[in-house]
């Protein structure tokens, strides 16, 4: 799958479900000097959607988000997503962890955006976030929101671990949280536990998959 250019995703007026899961799918990618020049666009964009809690959530952050200098941003990015794996964006890590479990769901990741007639980004893991968040707002709530449900733990873990950094990167996770359905009970008192304990933990040892595993390097 290809994501949207930023010009497409900007300058569309987004009035639905779709628009805002393609805003946060740009908002949470690296702020290069394009998407820093659309801090305008995105503004605009954002001031489209229904006043709603996601809303009002990404209009704090582009507060702070339009008023940074480009290095400041970078290196905020950095930090918080690349450099911490509690926050790290490869929702596949959060409920699979480093084991070979997590090279299967990454095969069935990308297999499924295929089905869906769509090319999974060169250079990029399937279960990126950005990535994931895009594919949902091209595929429609059935098919393309199915991830984000399936790892809505591993969004809760990555949404808890920025409000505890102090991240503003948790605003747009608040806005993504708040489209998805709540979690039961049990589901928070598993997000506790692996908030504790960490994901589940193994070598990865990806030579039984053979050429399958070839084209994708798992990270974090």
């Amino acid at each position: 799958m290809k994501l949207l250019t930023r010009k497409e995703a900007v300058t569309d007026r987004p009035q639905d479900r779709a628009a805002l899961l393609r805003l946060v799918s740009l908002l949470l990618q690296y702020p290069d000097a394009e998407l820093i020049a659309a801090r305008a666009e995105l503004d605009r964009a954002v001031a489209a959607l229904p006043d709603t809690r996601p809303r009002q959530a990404l209009e704090q952050f582009l507060r702070w988000f339009r008023d940074r200098e480009p290095m400041g941003l970078a290196r905020h990015y950095v930090e918080t997503f690349d450099l911490r794996r509690k926050s790290s964006l490869y929702l596949t890590y959060y409920l699979h962890g480093d084991t070979r479990r997590r090279g299967i769901a990454l095969l069935t990741l990308k297999q499924r955006y295929r089905v869906a007639g769509l090319t999974p980004p060169e250079g990029e893991l399937p279960d990126f976030l950005p990535v994931v968040c895009e594919f949902a707002a091209l595929a429609g709530p059935a098919t393309g929101e199915a991830p984000l449900r399936q790892h809505r733990k591993g969004l809760e873990l990555i949404r808890t671990a920025l409000h505890d950094s102090g991240s503003p990167y948790a605003l747009v996770l608040d806005a993504l949280c708040a489209e998805l359905p709540d979690l039961t009970a049990a589901e928070r008192a598993s997000v506790a536990d692996l908030a504790l304990a960490g994901p589940p933990a193994e070598e990865v040892g990806l030579a039984p998959f053979g050429p399958l595993m070839n084209e994708m390097e798992v990270r974090p």
